[in-house]
């Protein structure tokens, strides 16, 4: 029963139980049938004892009349009933050796009885004693009946006990069995849990069937044996997945620190020789260089390296493309690890001189454009891995970045420095050059008056060059307050103060400052157009109002205003006069533009001068272009 399952195991038990359950129940069904039988049998011989009495009476009394008559088809009736039997009753004779010679008997001395007693009366005495000697006949078959009985009786007393033994034997197999079969197992199993549980992996649980409770202990020892190597195996897979983490991070840090680094060169020659020292670092080679190629990539110039031989860096300085494999054409400018051997066909020999075996060649592209590269030299044999090449690839395209940048910010301090000079020549051209081309006339015309002697006409022109020399130094003071002022605020009110409070001192005018709402600062590069305004706004109040008060008036909400507004003499602002005047307004119409802001002058003559700018709502929002920024 080994190799037998659970299931099959308690079918086969609980089976054989119900068959012999049946089994008894059936043979006490089958002989209480039987004796039920047997008693009705026995009942029917003792009603045949009556008859046959009733019987000899009659045919001694009367002869075969109809009473005999009937009385003798009775006795016919109840012998063959005796015979046959009547399951319905139920009535059989429980037949044995004994009780069917008995029948035999009774039957032959029936049928002498029957002929004797139908054929003609017999007498009192005879009729009685043939009764008396068939009667003790049916009283020996009645006998047998019970006897056949008793047997019977006996046989189901039997099987009552042996219902009793196998109900008490079924009790007992079916614990034994659930013992066997199903808690022992369990047991051993619980015993294998609870010592795994403390610790104990080499714990193992007998299989010794084949049957469900089988199959969970071989898996149960398959998962001890499962867990015992998992364990065995853990620390070395902890350090190893440690180590792993370790790596990562440690590129993560180099990467980091690498990047920080670029984003804070501040030449490209400091750029590349710091970058040279940390890519060396992170690629645990014995040196490395980094080259720069020009725009036509035609060559390579050596722009820093790190532990490379003297006599390599100067047999290397610059490289035609192609020359060797360090210098990479554009188009198959790829991360390529280059054994050095000596190659007839190749150029290498400085590198093998200097005792190197290994070169790993790292294009530096941005955009598809090849803008120099990076060499790696080993002096073993060295095989990158694929996050070996992903580390180098993003460590040459941060550097790709951070020389785009530095070039760009080269160019966008070029063309700073030469919108500032095109302003302060503008600057120059709206204000010092006038007054040179006056006081030029002027001095042609004190030569005439010498020529003259005209000493009126000189005396005159003197007092208008000296004029002119106050009125050229004033412009002078005044661009350099112009170029001077600075925002380094976040509002523009500080800035706004010091102007007048340098407007104030210099020309002794009354001057007030009248700010109004609450509104987003505006952006630096505004601001200073916004003061270049306001300062041309009062360099005409000084030059042509002959005021006695200036109020600056700013209004924050619904949007930024400012308005310059003198006491002074006024102008017809309808009539297009090309003075002095009229320039300072082209300058502020041009600055204006600048930020999409609009000026506006409102003057009539006697009652002074406004000038008005107002600015868009986006200009506290969006700065102009970086350009405009280093106009301050």
């Amino acid at each position: 029963m080994k190799s037998w399952t659970l299931t099959a195991k308690l079918y086969v038990s609980g089976l054989t139980f119900l068959v012999l359950a049946l089994t008894s129940i059936g043979t006490t069904l089958w002989v209480t049938w039987n004796l039920e039988g047997g008693a009705a049998a026995v009942n029917e011989a003792g009603r045949m004892r009556m008859q046959t009495y009733r019987l000899a009476l009659a045919a001694s009394t009367s002869g075969p009349s109809g009473e005999t008559l009937a009385l003798i088809r009775s006795f016919d009736a109840s012998v063959a009933l005796l015979r046959s039997g009547d399951p319905s009753r139920p009535l059989f004779v429980p037949w044995s050796e004994d009780s069917r010679q008995r029948f035999r008997q009774i039957a032959e001395t029936w049928r002498q009885l029957r002929a004797q007693w139908t054929a003609d009366r017999p007498t009192a005495q005879d009729a009685a004693r043939d009764a008396g000697r068939f009667v003790a006949l049916i009283d020996g078959f009645v006998a047998a009946i019970e006897a056949q009985m008793s047997r019977s009786t006996t046989l189901l007393q039997g099987v009552q006990l042996a219902m009793m033994g196998l109900a008490i034997a079924g009790v007992v197999a079916m614990l034994y069995a659930g013992y066997l079969f199903v808690l022992n197992p369990l047991a051993r199993l619980k015993r294998g849990l609870t010592s795994v549980q403390r610790g104990d992996l080499s714990t193992r649980v007998e299989v010794d069937t084949l049957d469900e409770f089988g199959q969970l202990s071989a898996g149960f020892n398959e998962m001890a044996q499962t867990l015992q190597s998992l364990y065995g195996s853990l620390e070395d897979k902890v350090r190893e997945k440690t180590a792993r983490l370790e790596v990562k991070r440690q590129r993560l840090a180099d990467l980091y620190e690498a990047s920080a680094f670029l984003a804070k060169a501040p030449s490209l020659d400091a750029l590349a020789r710091g970058f040279a020292v940390q890519v060396r670092r992170i690629a645990k080679a014995d040196a490395a260089a980094v080259r720069w190629s020009d725009e036509g990539n035609q060559r390579y110039l050596l722009l820093a390296a790190d532990g490379l031989p003297a006599a390599l860096l100067q047999s290397e300085a610059c490289l035609d493309t192609g020359m060797c494999l360090c210098g990479q054409r554009r188009a198959e400018a790829s991360i390529r690890t280059i054994p050095i051997v000596p190659d007839p066909a190749v150029s290498m020999g400085n590198c093998q001189r200097a005792g190197f075996r290994t070169l790993i060649s790292v294009p530096v592209k941005l955009h598809d454009r090849v803008l120099g590269e990076v060499d790696l030299f080993f002096r073993e044999p060295v095989a990158l891995d694929d996050e070996d090449r992903d580390l180098l690839d993003t460590l040459a395209t941060h550097l790709a970045s951070a020389m785009e940048s530095l070039r760009a910010a080269a160019l966008e301090r070029e063309t700073a420095v030469a919108q500032e000079r095109a302003l302060l020549a503008q600057e120059l051209h709206d204000s010092i050059a006038q007054s040179l081309a006056f006081l030029k006339i002027q001095v042609q015309l004190l030569r005439d008056a010498m020529r003259r002697e005209d000493a009126a006409a000189m005396n005159g022109i003197i007092g208008e060059l000296e004029a002119g020399v106050r009125e050229s130094y004033a412009d002078v003071r005044e661009l350099l307050v112009h170029f001077r002022t600075r925002t380094n605020e976040e509002d523009i009110e500080p800035a706004l103060r010091t102007t007048l409070s340098k407007f104030e001192h210099q020309t002794g005018m009354k001057v007030r400052l009248e700010i109004e709402g609450h509104g987003v600062p505006l952006a630096p590069d505004v601001q200073v157009q916004v003061l270049h305004i306001i300062q041309e706004a009062l360099s005409n109040v000084r030059k042509h109002a002959g005021a006695r008060e200036v109020v600056l008036r700013v209004s924050r909400t619904p949007h930024w205003r400012f308005e310059v507004r003198d006491d002074g003499l006024g102008f017809d602002a309808a009539v297009g006069h090309a003075d002095e005047t009229h320039v300072g307004l082209r300058i502020m119409q041009e600055r204006a533009q600048r930020i999409a802001a609009v000026v506006r002058v409102d003057s009539s003559p006697g009652r002074g001068c406004a000038v008005t700018l107002d600015l868009p709502a986006a200009a506290a929002l969006e700065p102009a272009a970086p350009a405009l920024g280093a106009l301050a």
